[in-house]
């Protein structure tokens, strides 16, 4: 993208894009999660966290949640931070992991300027999730170092 290419301003006031759009967005996350879905390292999670019947409605939620931070939609409502707390086995490797997958699915699908916008995002909610992960369990916080896709 050029620089002098017109982007538009979010509700929330973020600069976005012309190419970014709500199927850009909705193709990202479901290429990922059907590939989240069968890693070995992250698939297994996933499967026993969210049942089968249950995945659709994942999918659009997590598409709202993506939205809401790219494109300042204000569709997400909700509080990922409990269910994610209710998983004692989440742990680095399966953020590590879920970041490099979700690299590679941006990477593919996205113009190099809009993966990384992607990229950023995720490995600052990664970052904050691991955060209030270690805080819930008593860990030293201070101690969580970002991790890169």
């Amino acid at each position: 993208m050029s620089d002098d290419a017109p982007q538009r301003m979010t509700p929330t006031g973020r600069m976005v894009p012309p190419d970014l759009d709500e199927e850009m967005v909705a193709a990202v996350v479901s290429a990922f999660y059907a590939r989240a879905r069968r890693d070995e390292v992250i698939g297994p999670v996933f499967e026993r966290v969210i049942p089968a019947d249950r995945w659709p409605e994942h999918i659009q939620t997590i598409t709202d949640f993506w939205s809401s931070m790219l494109l300042g939609t204000r569709r997400y409502v909700g509080r990922p931070m409990p269910k994610h707390l209710a998983i004692p086995e989440l742990n680095d490797a399966h953020f590590q992991r879920w970041l490099t997958l979700f690299r590679a699915t941006a990477e593919e699908l996205c113009p190099p300027h809009v993966a990384a916008m992607f990229v950023d995002r995720a490995e600052r909610v990664g970052h904050n999730f691991r955060i209030r992960i270690a805080q819930f369990r008593g860990q030293d916080a201070m101690a969580v170092q970002p991790q890169r896709a």
